[in-house]
């Protein structure tokens, strides 16, 4: 008896493709409508006609609460001049996972109901023969389980993932769109903090976001000269850091710029949480703060603490975001075209590859602590937290 052929490599009949529906979840991250607009395009050239669906799921599952529809008609015109735009125009959201779908009774209480049979059928209700989930790595794992599901179900639906966030936490692409546009704007404001640190001898922090990934913190404070970056990858001590604040203070530099990834955790300790919301991911930060006020009190030293925080989200994509937004959005056509199903678009320089959902979304990627850009920090004297540099 043979083995089921794995969701990924099915073929579906590509030549029934008449409409397609795109979809926006978790986050917002510069490039998200460089993918839309690529996407559009590229279905209209094969005569698809492409809907996209408000707010994650939401505009399928709650329709009710879009007076003008829970799903747009995504045009040429509708479409246009949209790529350099940050945000996404269909909207996103965290909450509504169609797989753990909240319910509130009567009595108030909230339970939680798996409705993927239900969006499937909404979908076929629409006329949808594809659907394009971009997001990270909770709408990509609900893409593959509405994937698993359509399956088990003989739901005729390709799906096909497409990745997405600032955090670059994703396994099996080498980058996502979003990250060099919120490193770039990172780099840019330690850059600023450098001047006004120095002028006062004062010891900045900065915190940024990353969830449980250092990439930004680690890529954008190694570019711009931090001299200390404390990730959630290391555990930290803060006496290392103080030690080479006091180091720089001997030596005659007054004044120390420390990044700190909003889910960097002291060795023996827990990252800093500022909310536990029901059915949504936990919301990190003010790291920074406590890391400030101890600094302060190990060296004396007057600190402050910047939270870069949504800025990082926000604003145009650079250049390369807009462009892997662009291909990302094009290879999710072709995909769709070659009968694939199941599978996530994935950069592999030089070329954008396909792999399954379930192994792009099983683990998160974390920074290599031996990689090559941790070395160079470490050769650059930068503290880790771990040790004197």
């Amino acid at each position: 008896m043979t083995s089921p052929e794995p969701l990924h490599s099915r073929a579906i009949d590509s030549g029934k493709i008449e409409r397609i529906a795109i979809s926006t979840g978790g986050g917002d991250a510069p490039g998200l409508n460089a993918v839309i607009r690529a996407a559009t395009r590229a279905a209209h050239r094969r005569g698809w006609e492409v809907i996209g669906i408000r707010d994650g799921f939401n505009g399928i599952m709650a329709p009710e609460e879009y007076p003008a529809g829970g799903t747009i008609t995504l045009t040429e015109s509708a479409v246009r001049g949209i790529g350099h735009l940050g945000g996404t125009i269909l909207g996103t959201t965290n909450r509504g996972n169609p797989t753990r779908f909240p319910i509130t009774d009567s009595n108030g209480s909230v339970r939680y109901e798996d409705r993927s049979v239900e969006l499937l059928d909404r979908l076929g209700d629409l006329g949808v023969q594809a659907l394009i989930s971009v997001g990270g790595d909770g709408s990509l794992g609900i893409a593959h389980h509405l994937c698993e599901t359509a399956a088990n179900t003989n739901h005729a639906v390709q799906i096909i993932g497409v990745p997405k966030t600032i955090d670059n936490d994703l396994d099996k692409t080498t980058s996502t769109f979003g990250f060099d546009t919120a490193v770039s704007f990172a780099s840019e404001s330690i850059d600023r903090l450098f001047t006004t640190a120095e002028s006062h001898g004062r010891i900045m922090v900065v915190e940024v976001m990353g969830r449980y990934a250092g990439w930004i913190a680690v890529s954008a404070g190694i570019a711009s000269g931090a001299h200390a970056i404390l990730i959630p990858e290391i555990p930290y001590d803060l006496e290392w850091v103080a030690q080479t604040i006091r180091t720089r203070d001997a030596s005659g530099a007054k004044y120390s710029v420390v990044v700190v990834a909003e889910g960097a955790a002291p060795i023996g300790g827990e990252m800093t949480v500022l909310e536990h919301v029901e059915g949504a991911a936990k919301r990190l930060g003010g790291v920074g703060e406590k890391v400030a006020a101890a600094l302060g009190q190990l060296t004396g030293k007057e600190t402050r603490t910047v939270v870069l925080g949504h800025l990082l989200r926000g604003g145009s994509p650079t250049a390369f975001d807009r462009l892997l937004g662009l291909r990302f959005g094009a290879a999710a056509i072709r995909a769709i075209e070659e009968g694939r199903t199941g599978i996530m678009v994935a950069l592999a320089p030089p070329t954008v590859e396909y792999v399954p959902l379930i192994e792009a979304t099983h683990r998160q990627k974390l920074v290599p602590l031996d990689s090559d850009t941790m070395l160079t920090g470490r050769d650059l004297g930068i503290c880790f937290g771990d040790q004197l540099p």
